[in-house]
């Protein structure tokens, strides 16, 4: 069985980059993408999504150096499901209500804007079977 899942999006903040105990590089960065509609009453919906982003290795040292707050990127990957419920990591925001955030393991990342400097292309990477380290919450 496969799977694969593409977003477009909005980088929400500069990315994190951290190291395994193995000396492997992971970065982590927030992607929102939005949508806007109509219900069938006239009403005007947004919406907005995040999901939470993972790079390893070469790919995570690029996106660490490259990829910063509000700029747009495609991420191709794969859903990374929570281990204790198999879907989206939920938690308690810190008004009390639900948040959760859906996880992707990148396999992609391709730079669709680039502040002021145009740049734009694939940054390739292997979809590694490493384990990502825990964090201690979303900074959403």
């Amino acid at each position: 069985m496969y799977h694969t899942i593409i977003i477009v999006g909005n980088v929400g903040k500069d990315p994190e980059m951290r190291y395994t105990p193995s000396g492997q590089a992971v970065t982590s960065f927030s992607v929102a993408t939005n949508r806007q509609y109509t219900t069938g009453n006239g009403e005007q919906v947004k919406e907005t999504i995040w999901f939470r982003v993972t790079t390893w290795g070469k790919q995570a040292e690029v996106c660490n150096q490259y990829v910063k707050k509000g700029m747009k990127v495609l991420v191709e990957g794969r859903l990374t499901p929570d281990k204790a419920t198999g879907g989206p990591r939920v938690w308690t925001k810190q008004d009390g209500s639900a948040g959760s955030s859906f996880e992707v393991t990148a396999g992609t990342v391709r730079f669709l804007s680039a502040r002021g400097d145009g740049m734009e292309g694939p940054i390739m990477g292997g979809m590694e079977s490493a384990e990502m380290p825990a964090e201690d919450d979303i900074p959403f």
